[in-house]
């Protein structure tokens, strides 16, 4: 009997301090996500569903923000101008925009949440400007209208050399495939000379090739979790790495990602767990998360009362990410960084030269292409192996009808060709320092002119932030354009500027810039409260929501 009750007791104890470690893990755990939503991705999916459907009437559209009567009556007067405006110059390109939202459901959710929802209906029904063009050169693009404006998309990133450069690639790859012609049988030769040289750029030992930066990372995940044998991976708040499911839990995935932690950037409590868990496979590392550590990637449909800049310093994202890169190889975590945006634009090795560190598997995709679609995993020999030499049915398959397509592989092959010239090599020459030059000028241009705008830039990606709160921020876009900048589909969050842009097309670039910002301001839409605005914006913001909810 006494020995039973001492094994008991000590069963007993032994189970308690099992417990513990689950608390004090569960509990690590939690610290080491961002306090806000965007590090409690199922708490936000949750509180999404609580969000009414509203919109704001041609009354209600203008007094968003409880401006007095004399600044609405400049609200709209200015927006009855500018819709005059897109009426007239866009009439083509807004009707088969219209027409094409019909049929094609991205057309229809880019219009749809170009604005914040309660916006929407309005500026889609009189600022309906197009998502058709029918010509591109050097720096400008031509909509179905003829309007020619500068190109701030960049293609969503593949637009890095400018897209006179693209087409001589693309022409070049397939002239060189030609003789092979679309036949995926077998690979064309150029992939060979592909593999070597991104090798040789990244220092890894061997790539595989797919149709998209998202299925790049959905195999680079899938490999680092075979080799691993564990299931978690890790992302940071707000980092986005395409719409596969596992890498986007929360709002936009349907279902749960249950196998994903997203934790805080740039935090020794997030070291910390990935130091002392067993289960973590991989860690994904999106550069651009150096302009907005934390925060979802900024677009207008969520503009409800500004978009802060980060404080950010080169050096400190380089040293995070360096103790990030030594915590993982301790742990046995494979470190992933997603290059598929970045990949080029801040070094010829990319961000990993541009940060100074060396991950374990890389992913491309965007302009490596050559301007043809696709994505790329590079990573160690051990990492990349599909299958276990000791167990012949235990093997990680992967692949796809157009991988390896030799036109795009001819593409790339005369993209990574270009990048070696003397040429290429120029354009990185002091490259930094030239767009940070650009986007210092307009700030302090912005400044001068008492506007409550601001650019923060990685290079040649920008985004513009607001010096104090407003409900009509968003506006901005849509004076941008009739300025002549075209931008994409998230309005002022992202501006994709081109190596083609020379001194005399971005002082253009900065002067209608300029201008939309005196529009915006003689339009009242930049009217606030005063010290109390951000305050008082959240309370009317709440108030329309709740009682919006009940009714």
């Amino acid at each position: 009997m006494k020995a039973t009750n001492i094994g008991l007791s000590v069963l007993g104890a032994a189970t308690g301090l099992v417990t513990l470690r689950a608390v004090r893990r569960r509990l690590d755990l939690s610290r080491a996500k961002h306090p806000g939503l965007v590090g409690h991705v199922r708490m936000a999916k949750r509180a999404s569903g609580f969000i009414p459907q509203y919109a704001f009437g041609p009354d209600e559209f203008y007094t968003a923000d409880g401006a007095p009567d004399d600044v609405v009556a400049q609200r709209r007067a200015s927006f009855a101008q500018l819709a005059e405006t897109y009426e007239t110059r866009f009439p083509k390109s807004a009707a088969l925009s219209r027409e094409a939202a019909n049929g094609i459901p991205d057309v229809d959710f880019t219009s749809t949440y170009r604005v914040p929802f309660q916006f929407s209906p309005l500026v889609k029904q009189h600022l309906y400007s197009g998502s058709f063009y029918e010509a591109s050169e050097g720096v400008m693009l031509t909509d179905l209208d003829g309007n020619r404006f500068y190109d701030l998309t960049g293609s969503y990133g593949v637009n890095l050399l400018g897209v006179d450069a693209y087409r001589e690639l693309v022409d070049e790859g397939i002239a060189a495939t030609r003789e092979l012609g679309p036949a995926l049988a077998g690979l064309h030769p150029v992939v060979a000379d592909n593999v070597s040289r991104l090798k040789a750029i990244t220092g890894l030992d061997a790539v595989s090739f797919h149709m998209s930066g998202t299925e790049a990372v959905m195999q680079a995940v899938r490999l680092a979790r075979y080799h691993t044998g564990k299931r978690r991976l890790v992302r940071f708040a707000g980092a986005y790495h395409g719409w596969w499911g596992d890498v986007q839990p929360g709002i936009g995935n349907p279902v749960p990602a249950d196998n994903t932690l997203t934790l805080a950037d740039m935090s020794d409590k997030t070291l910390k767990v990935l130091a002392t868990r067993k289960d973590i496979a991989c860690v994904l590392v999106n550069p651009l998360q150096f302009m907005h550590p934390n925060k979802n990637a900024p677009g207008d449909s969520t503009l409800v009362s500004g978009r802060q800049a980060a404080n950010t310093e080169r050096a400190a994202y380089s040293e995070w990410l360096q103790k990030l890169q030594a915590t993982c190889r301790e742990a046995g975590v494979v470190f992933i960084m997603d290059e598929v945006f970045s990949g080029f634009r801040l070094a010829p090795r990319g961000a990993c030269e541009y940060f100074g560190v060396e991950p374990d598997m890389v992913t491309f995709g965007k302009t490596l292409g050559g301007g043809l679609p696709v994505g790329v995993v590079c990573g160690r020999a051990d990492l990349m192996k599909r299958y276990r030499e000791d167990k012949p049915a235990d093997i990680c398959f992967a692949r796809g009808t157009f991988n390896s397509h030799p036109y795009v592989m001819g593409a790339m092959n005369a993209f990574l060709r270009y990048m070696e010239t003397p040429e290429a090599r120029a354009l990185y020459e002091g490259v930094d320092e030239c767009w940070n030059d650009r986007a210092a000028s307009l700030n302090a241009k912005l400044a001068t002119g008492g506007y409550p705008v601001h650019v923060v830039n990685l290079g040649t990606i920008w985004s513009v932030t607001f010096t104090r709160p407003g409900r009509y921020h968003w506006m901005l876009q849509f004076y941008l354009r009739a300025q002549g900048l075209a931008l994409s589909w998230v309005g002022s969050g992202r501006l994709i500027f081109s190596l083609a842009y020379g001194d005399a097309e971005f002082a253009e670039v900065e002067a209608c810039f300029l201008r939309a910002a005196e529009q915006m301001e003689a339009g009242g839409w930049w009217w606030d409260e005063g010290e109390d605005a951000g305050k008082n914006i959240r309370r009317r913001l709440i108030r329309e929501m709740v009682s919006h909810f009940f009714a």
